[in-house]
């Protein structure tokens, strides 16, 4: 069953066919997550990224008004690129140059349609796992950068101190 830290991830699905966005809310249901929104809208998607913020997001590429790689192109200017939002494409176009153009805007994994949905949870399971282990490096990263700081800080006014005596 799910890992009980990742049962709140906050997972966002899009798609523009209603059956695919009720197949795979119910797949997630029944994988025990918790805070999932989707929506068959694609313009509403940065919108949707800004406000509910996801840990991970499934994405299909064909969709009318707004593709997915249009919509990897917006994510990618709204995403810092110290962050790691991993993106899941699910789509029916399986040709390699599909794949390569959606990993190259920033898609994490792809998956064709029809897909397994024992294969979509393995591959949410290992991306969330992903992200939670880059955000222990970010913040590894800050609390060192902090104490690198506080150390400089400290041997600066030793030497400030030392210099003052010298100079007596």
């Amino acid at each position: 069953m799910l890992d009980e830290s990742f049962k709140n991830a906050a997972i966002l699905v899009v798609d523009d066919q209603d059956a695919n966005v009720d197949i795979l809310l119910g797949f997630l249901e029944t994988q025990g997550y918790t805070n999932v929104k989707a929506t068959v809208h694609p313009r509403t998607v940065v919108a949707l990224v800004k406000s509910f913020e996801p840990d991970i997001i499934l994405l299909d590429l064909l969709m009318p008004h707004l593709s997915g790689y249009e919509i990897l192109g917006q994510l990618k200017s709204i995403i810092p690129s110290t962050a790691y939002l991993p993106i899941l494409v699910l789509t029916a176009d399986m040709n390699i140059e599909a794949k390569q153009r959606a990993l190259a805007l920033g898609a994490k994994t792809f998956l064709g349609k029809p897909y397994d949905l024992h294969e979509v949870g393995l591959n949410i399971k290992n991306l969330l796992f992903t992200r939670y282990l880059m955000q222990q490096l970010e913040n590894q990263k800050l609390i060192l950068e902090d104490r690198v700081r506080e150390r400089t800080a400290e041997l600066e006014q030793k030497i400030a101190d030392l210099t003052a005596k010298n100079d007596l």
